[in-house]
């Protein structure tokens, strides 16, 4: 360990650096600890990285309800005369559930009348 320091200071001692190289690295050097030691606070800085936080998920939450509002426009119908041509697709599309589940509403509502009568 003590070999190795030594061999180090012997480089940087025979290296023969002018005045201006040495002003510059110590400049460098100096950025270097000075975006260090912003960086560190911000990361300590816990305050700013919850706002940081909640400031993007209300972005996204805001975003999110823009979509879903963009899909629901597009789905509704634009006037009546286009819900009715929906619920006409649907209704010719899908006949057999429909029949069977107007059969059963009415034999109910016969059932109920006649129980109404008793």
């Amino acid at each position: 360990m003590g070999e190795d320091a030594r061999q180090d200071s012997e480089a940087v001692e025979t290296e023969q650096r002018s005045p201006e190289q040495i002003e510059a690295d110590i400049e460098r050097t100096r950025r270097e600890l000075g975006d260090t030691v912003a960086a560190v606070a911000e990361k300590a800085d816990v305050k700013a990285q919850a706002k940081s936080k909640v400031d993007d998920t209300k972005a996204q939450a805001k975003a999110k309800v823009e979509e879903a509002k963009a899909r629901l426009k597009a789905k509704a119908p634009s006037s009546a005369s286009d819900g009715a041509g929906t619920v006409g697709r649907v209704a010719s599309e899908n006949r057999r559930p429909l029949v069977i589940g107007g059969a059963v509403l009415v034999a109910f509502l016969l059932g109920r009348a006649a129980a109404g009568r008793d």
